[in-house]
Protein backbone atom coordinates (compact mmCIF):
# COMPACT_ATOMS: atom_id res chain seq x y z
CA UNK A 1 0.00 0.00 0.00
CA UNK A 2 2.36 2.56 0.88
CA UNK A 3 4.27 2.35 -2.08
CA UNK A 4 1.20 2.85 -4.14
CA UNK A 5 0.54 5.86 -1.90
CA UNK A 6 3.98 7.08 -2.93
CA UNK A 7 3.63 6.65 -6.77
CA UNK A 8 0.20 8.45 -6.85
CA UNK A 9 1.46 11.47 -4.82
CA UNK A 10 4.59 11.97 -7.71
CA UNK A 11 1.56 11.75 -9.95
CA UNK A 12 -0.30 14.26 -7.76
CA UNK A 13 3.15 16.54 -7.10
CA UNK A 14 3.33 16.45 -11.40
CA UNK A 15 -0.44 17.49 -11.21
CA UNK A 16 -0.09 20.41 -8.92
CA UNK A 17 2.78 21.58 -11.16
CA UNK A 18 1.35 21.68 -13.90
CA UNK A 19 -1.70 23.45 -12.64
CA UNK A 20 0.97 25.51 -10.91
CA UNK A 21 2.59 26.53 -14.42
CA UNK A 22 -0.69 27.38 -15.86
CA UNK A 23 -0.70 30.74 -17.18
CA UNK A 24 -3.60 33.46 -17.90
CA UNK A 25 -6.01 30.81 -15.95
CA UNK A 26 -9.69 31.77 -16.03
CA UNK A 27 -11.90 32.16 -12.77
CA UNK A 28 -13.27 28.63 -13.53
CA UNK A 29 -10.28 27.25 -14.25
CA UNK A 30 -8.79 28.67 -10.94
CA UNK A 31 -11.97 26.91 -9.30
CA UNK A 32 -11.29 23.90 -10.80
CA UNK A 33 -7.59 23.93 -9.32
CA UNK A 34 -8.41 25.23 -6.09
CA UNK A 35 -10.67 21.91 -5.63
CA UNK A 36 -7.93 19.77 -6.66
CA UNK A 37 -6.00 21.46 -4.31
CA UNK A 38 -8.28 20.76 -1.22
CA UNK A 39 -8.97 17.23 -2.63
CA UNK A 40 -5.29 16.67 -2.44
CA UNK A 41 -4.85 17.92 0.89
CA UNK A 42 -8.19 15.77 1.75
CA UNK A 43 -6.62 12.82 0.53
CA UNK A 44 -3.26 13.86 2.88
CA UNK A 45 -4.85 14.50 5.87
CA UNK A 46 -6.78 11.18 5.70
CA UNK A 47 -3.95 9.28 5.29
CA UNK A 48 -2.24 10.49 8.05
CA UNK A 49 -5.21 10.10 10.18
CA UNK A 50 -5.34 6.33 9.42
CA UNK A 51 -0.89 5.89 10.23
CA UNK A 52 -2.27 8.33 13.57
CA UNK A 53 -4.87 5.75 14.02
CA UNK A 54 -2.42 2.58 13.54
CA UNK A 55 -0.44 1.57 16.67
CA UNK A 56 1.25 -0.71 14.27
CA UNK A 57 2.15 1.78 12.00
CA UNK A 58 3.20 4.56 14.83
CA UNK A 59 5.43 1.90 16.55
CA UNK A 60 7.49 1.51 13.97
CA UNK A 61 8.54 5.59 14.27
CA UNK A 62 10.97 6.86 17.19
CA UNK A 63 10.29 9.30 19.39
CA UNK A 64 12.28 11.61 17.38
CA UNK A 65 10.21 10.66 14.76
CA UNK A 66 7.06 12.01 15.74
CA UNK A 67 8.66 15.05 17.50
CA UNK A 68 9.39 15.46 14.21
CA UNK A 69 6.10 15.20 12.41
CA UNK A 70 4.16 17.11 15.43
CA UNK A 71 6.21 20.09 14.41
CA UNK A 72 6.44 20.55 10.93
CA UNK A 73 2.52 19.86 11.09
CA UNK A 74 1.50 22.07 14.01
CA UNK A 75 3.68 24.59 11.42
CA UNK A 76 1.83 23.75 8.58
CA UNK A 77 -1.59 24.03 10.38
CA UNK A 78 -0.63 27.05 12.01
CA UNK A 79 0.04 28.82 8.73
CA UNK A 80 -2.90 27.28 7.23
CA UNK A 81 -5.21 28.19 9.78
CA UNK A 82 -3.53 31.51 9.44
CA UNK A 83 -4.74 31.79 5.91
CA UNK A 84 -8.21 30.44 6.59
CA UNK A 85 -8.98 33.16 8.66
CA UNK A 86 -7.81 35.69 6.52
CA UNK A 87 -9.80 34.32 3.42
CA UNK A 88 -12.82 33.98 5.76
CA UNK A 89 -12.35 37.47 7.06
CA UNK A 90 -11.78 38.93 3.19
CA UNK A 91 -15.79 36.82 2.40
CA UNK A 92 -17.35 38.44 5.80
CA UNK A 93 -15.76 42.00 4.10
CA UNK A 94 -17.36 40.90 0.51
CA UNK A 95 -20.99 39.96 2.05
CA UNK A 96 -20.71 36.68 3.09
CA UNK A 97 -22.82 35.23 5.64
CA UNK A 98 -23.26 32.23 7.68
CA UNK A 99 -25.94 29.43 6.81
CA UNK A 100 -29.20 30.45 8.54
CA UNK A 101 -30.02 28.54 11.56
CA UNK A 102 -32.21 25.42 11.13
CA UNK A 103 -34.85 25.54 13.48
CA UNK A 104 -34.58 22.41 15.43
CA UNK A 105 -37.24 19.98 15.96
CA UNK A 106 -38.80 19.25 19.08
CA UNK A 107 -35.34 17.29 21.52
CA UNK A 108 -35.92 13.82 20.12
CA UNK A 109 -33.71 11.02 22.14
CA UNK A 110 -30.74 9.36 19.62
CA UNK A 111 -28.77 6.56 20.14
CA UNK A 112 -25.49 7.81 21.24
CA UNK A 113 -22.40 6.72 19.25
CA UNK A 114 -18.95 6.84 20.40
CA UNK A 115 -15.71 6.32 18.53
Amino acid sequence: MSERWIQVSEKILEQLKRLEDTKDKDRLELVRSLRFVLSVLQRSLIGWTQWINNPDIMTIFSQKDLETMTEKLSEFTRSFVKYDLEMTSLGVKKGLKAPKNVTKKKEERTERFYV
